[in-house]
């Protein structure tokens, strides 16, 4: 083969650039599964949107259900794509502990609205309601220590929670149900104690009236 034949062979022969290997496995390549961390970090800048006014209550809502609902990295982009970067010291991103209480009253908290990590319910000689199954939960995990006395205390649970039941009762009626959601579905700890009073656990509201036994 004379060298102009070798050229002209040559010459008809796509490149194969080195780049072009990467791309071609990126796609196999399996997404990155977000940690704790990473969602505590979208949900900061979340927090710092919403104080600076550049998403609404119920955007930041919206955005921190998706957040703590998001499962890889890729899944939490676009959450915060529009939104200026913001610094560790920020602050906290969602409420780590909150208290809920009903003294001598009737209290609900219901809707739209943002659990903590850690949330204190107390009913002393009143009624406190608390609807979970609408409200944002921030982690895959949060604890709600109960303590109920001569008071009653209900609490409804998303359709898919998984309710581990660490309540312990004197003189006192409890109903706790829940026992194995969905696979994903959110963890909810329920601790504390009961005196002479009621505390009811459970995912639809005809479990809420349950009839009083001797």
């Amino acid at each position: 083969m004379t060298p102009r034949e070798s050229a002209s062979r040559n010459s008809h022969t796509p490149a194969v650039r080195v780049s072009d290997a990467p791309a071609l496995r990126a796609s196999d390549t399996p997404a990155m599964r977000a940690s704790d961390a990473d969602r505590d970090r979208v949900a900061a800048v979340l927090a710092e949107a919403l104080a600076t006014g550049r998403l609404t209550s119920l955007e930041h809502a919206d955005r921190l259900e998706a957040t703590y609902d998001s499962v890889t990295v890729d899944e939490l982009v676009p959450i915060t794509l529009d939104l200026p970067d913001v610094t560790p010291a920020a602050g906290p991103a969602a409420p780590v502990r909150q208290e809920v209480s009903a003294v001598f009253s009737k209290v609900v908290r219901g809707g739209r609205w943002i659990a903590g990590r850690s949330t204190a319910l107390s009913a002393t000689f009143g009624a406190l309601i608390i609807d979970l199954s609408d409200a944002v939960l921030p982690g895959r995990e949060i604890t709600l220590e109960v303590n109920a006395y001569c008071g009653k205390l209900i609490v409804r649970v998303p359709e898919n929670a998984h309710v581990i039941d660490e309540v312990s009762a004197l003189f006192a009626k409890r109903h706790i149900s829940g026992g194995h959601g969905d696979e994903g579905g959110p963890v909810i700890r329920v601790a504390g104690r009961v005196t002479f009073g009621k505390v009811i656990v459970a995912r639809e509201r005809s479990d809420w009236n349950l009839p009083d036994k001797p």
